[in-house]
């Protein structure tokens, strides 16, 4: 199956989140290339960047697993 690079982008309103955020992107790993997160304390929100080198199956896989945790909301950007 061909492989895609794309960037799953996580907003995070939710701390109590962030533990079944960490052990899914640990699940994901093996195509995790990278991963940067900022926490903006003024907004009580925090940010996500992961970035992807997977099937296209798996990236929607990942995001729409993030999607079903309250308050989490993911979206993807994938090259062309």
């Amino acid at each position: 199956m061909d492989k895609t690079i794309a960037v799953v982008a996580i907003m995070v309103s939710d701390k109590d989140a962030v533990e079944k955020i960490n052990s899914l992107l640990h699940t994901f790993g093996e195509y995790i290339i990278g991963r940067i997160g900022v926490p903006y304390k003024e907004k009580n929100v925090s940010v996500i960047s992961v970035i992807m080198d997977a099937p296209q199956p798996v990236i929607n896989s990942l995001s729409g697993k993030l999607g079903m945790i309250n308050g989490v909301s993911s979206k993807v950007l994938i090259t062309k």
